[in-house]
């Protein structure tokens, strides 16, 4: 299972960027998919979560009101657009996906990762 993210980049605070992971399925078809990011000299933390079954996105409390997950389960995307983007969003954004049972706001329980995206906020 691969994980291909691509988006990140360069933007001014408020400003907006949609970042996109597509994930090439081989011995699943459905699973939990996820953003996280890692700031420098930080730990890496859950920015968004899209349950496989339908349930309510779930956001952490520093992006909530201004991020947005979505996918497209046809074309295996998951999406995370980012709006009145801060100069704390400043970090490497990671995409991943699991496909335990386990508790979805856990990192350690996704088995899956991509290679991450910079994004980087100028303030």
């Amino acid at each position: 299972v691969q994980l291909q993210a691509s988006g990140g980049g360069l933007v001014q605070a408020g400003g907006s960027l949609r970042l996109s992971c597509v994930v090439s399925q081989r011995t699943f078809s459905a699973y939990d998919a996820g953003w996280f990011r890692q700031a420098p000299g930080k730990e890496r933390e859950l920015v968004a979560i899209m349950p496989w079954r339908g349930d309510r996105p779930v956001y952490s409390g520093s992006v909530r009101g201004r991020f947005t997950i979505s996918r497209q389960k046809a074309e295996n995307t998951v999406y995370l657009q980012m709006n009145s983007l801060k100069a704390d969003d400043t970090a490497v954004y990671y995409c991943a996906a699991k496909t335990n049972s386990g508790q979805l706001d856990r990192i350690a329980n996704y088995d899956y990762w991509g290679q991450g995206t910079q994004v980087t906020v100028s303030s």
